[in-house]
């Protein structure tokens, strides 16, 4: 992947020029999900007259715990993932080794496996658990991986998904709604209060305290 700057030197144009050429339609940029554009060596070699040649599509290996804490899990994950692989006679390209919550489905990595699996790059990803990638929406990244020829597979292994991990999830999501909860009783006090004070001035004969 190139980022418009990168791509810009790479074919001998400015910025400017690809930008023209991509409201023209001439050379289309593409973009991650977050919105950032990008282009890739097929289109060097469109921008450049070259042969296309089929671009080496990468297995990853993907792992992730939640806390600093739990870094020991972090390469049982790997010393799992690598003997699984050994076995199935797989050869891992990428490793990407991420510490966030399952939750929160902005981590760096996550993202840019996700971009790289959208931008066909990615044969495999291997997991431990589903769970490694998000607490939810796993049938969501299973569908992006087949829509995109990506092959997605999971050990499943529980010892490999810690417990206090889901204990720490679940607390984030009862606050979580807690506080909406909360704010929503604010909400409606103020919005009753705003009533009462609006009848109260549309109604003259009310007397005032």
């Amino acid at each position: 992947m190139y980022s418009v700057t990168q791509f810009a030197k790479q074919v001998g144009v400015s910025v400017k020029t690809l930008q023209r050429w991509d409201r023209e339609g001439r050379l289309k940029a593409k973009r991650t999900l977050s919105g950032r554009r990008y282009y890739t060596e097929a289109d060097l070699a469109t921008a450049l007259n070259l042969p296309q040649r089929p671009a080496a599509r990468r297995t990853i290996a993907y792992c992730r715990v939640s806390s600093p804490a739990q870094r020991p899990d972090l390469q049982n994950q790997r010393v799992a993932l690598s003997s699984y692989a050994v076995s199935k006679q797989l050869v891992v390209d990428e490793w990407m080794m991420e510490i966030g919550g399952g939750l929160n489905v902005e981590r760096k990595r996550f993202l840019a496996l996700v971009d790289a699996i959208v931008a066909g790059e990615v044969e495999r990803v291997l997991i431990a658990h589903q769970d490694r990638l998000a607490r939810f929406g796993f049938a969501l990244i299973k569908h992006l991986c087949e829509t995109h020829h990506t092959e997605l597979v999971v050990m499943n292994t529980e010892t490999l998904s810690p417990e206090q991990e889901l204990v720490q999830d679940v607390m984030s999501i009862l606050h979580c709604f807690s506080s909406r909860l909360d704010g929503l009783r604010n909400y409606r006090k103020a919005v009753e209060k705003a009533l009462k004070d609006e009848n109260r001035a549309q109604d003259p004969d009310e007397p005032h305290s």
